[in-house]
């Protein structure tokens, strides 16, 4: 990369984009899981609240996957990824608060898909600043960083939350205070100088250009495999160990998907830098792919508690690694470094669409084979993703 930044600018970029990534996941973790439900439940009831966020859950992921999209591309056309963002995080702010104020279901949904654009004009610009930045051998450790995201996410959920700490309406403000903390550096710090590509970068070859599109066409199955078995135990593992052990609490689950969090930032951090140091990137993908199909297997042949929640430690450690390491390695193979941004909201289609496959996987097994059925078939997709792994490293 021409100009490259020294290795202080480039560490406190990373810390620094860290930071801003984790803001990302601290604006929509304590609000679709904590601060919404309880929404829509003043509004429809308990009877009706979980057909309505089931509503909400399609429309806002339909959104995010537009505007993810959408201003990606905008902000490759325009070259001026920041300016997207800050607008995205006065709007995404401005809109999480009226969701508060919102006196209808029907005006909540509406709400709901206006802050998901808001909240993608700034995710998907930043998503592509770090692939203009950071360069290759320092992409694994990137990697390890963004791992913090997640787990500070969902603390955010029980900070802001906390008993006596804030209203429902404050619970608010204060996320979109903490938000603007943490992205706001990365928007008003210098970059290094040319961290885009040039305008006038010519277009590859037809040839290489399919080979590039195949090798990301790969990784995002490889990420898609993974993230549905992600999302189908976030959404339902309290009722599978519910099943094992019915004095199971929420709490409990949610304290042992907290500390799981929390132990995968130095797993992540420490596989992130050796991959850079060996040069090679997705050996620790394919590891934690083969780690998580070993505690699915573990998960479908468990039959106490104890059994049961080392087997979901395994898969959800080496999936909490496997997800940040790969969003951070994705941007090595985007076929055209030109349309970063675009490309990397087509690859969020791989986040999104597994809360639209999920719900018929649950629905057409748990029923008829139970549990252990759906584990071995999330399994088989981690061990397919390590195929399609092996397959983009051996083209190199």
């Amino acid at each position: 990369m021409a100009n490259a930044p020294g290795p202080a600018p480039l560490g406190r970029f990373v810390l620094l984009y860290a930071l801003a990534w984790t803001g990302g996941s601290i604006a929509y973790t304590p609000l679709l899981t904590i601060l919404l439900p309880v929404r829509v439940a003043e509004l429809a009831g308990p009877a009706a609240s979980v057909d309505w966020l089931a509503r909400i859950a399609l429309v806002g992921a339909l959104a995010a996957s537009l505007g993810g999209i959408g201003f990606g591309y905008l902000s490759d056309r325009t070259r001026n990824r920041r300016g997207w963002m800050a607008i995205g995080l006065v709007l995404s702010s401005v809109l999480l608060m009226a969701i508060g104020q919102a006196g209808s279901l029907a005006g909540l949904i509406a709400v709901i898909a206006c802050w998901q654009l808001a909240l993608n004009m700034m995710l998907g610009p930043l998503a592509a600043l770090a692939g203009d930045v950071v360069p290759d051998d320092h992409k694994g450790t990137l990697g390890g960083f963004m791992a913090f995201a997640p787990a500070l996410g969902a603390l955010s959920g029980a900070f802001v939350t906390h008993p006596g700490l804030a209203s429902h309406d404050q619970r608010l403000w204060l996320v979109a205070a903490l938000v603007s903390a943490c992205v706001l550096p990365v928007l008003l710090m210098r970059l290094p100088p040319a961290s885009m590509p040039p305008p006038d970068l010519p277009a590859p070859e037809p040839a290489a250009q399919r080979a590039r599109s195949s090798r990301a066409l790969r990784m995002w199955l490889a990420r898609l495999a993974v993230q549905i078995a992600e999302a189908s135990l976030f959404s339902y593992l309290f009722y599978w160990l519910l099943s094992l052990e019915p004095a199971f609490t929420e709490n409990q689950t949610a304290r042992l998907f907290s500390a799981i969090m929390l132990a995968s930032v130095p797993l992540a951090l420490g596989a992130g830098r050796w991959s850079d140091r060996t040069d090679r990137p997705l050996v620790p993908l394919q590891l934690c792919a083969l780690i998580a199909a070993t505690g699915l297997v573990a998960m479908a042949l468990a039959t106490t508690l104890a059994t049961a929640i080392a087997g979901y430690v395994l898969f959800g450690l080496s999936g909490a690694v496997f997800l940040a390491l790969h969003s951070a390695q994705t941007l090595r193979i985007l076929p055209r470094p030109d349309r970063r941004a675009r490309d990397l909201g087509l690859f969020n289609l791989a986040n999104t669409l597994p809360s639209l496959i999920m719900p018929w996987l649950v629905l057409g097994l748990v029923p008829l084979f139970g549990y252990s059925a759906l584990f071995v078939l999330l399994a088989m997709l981690s061990l397919l993703a390590i195929l399609l792994l092996r397959s983009v490293a051996r083209e190199g």
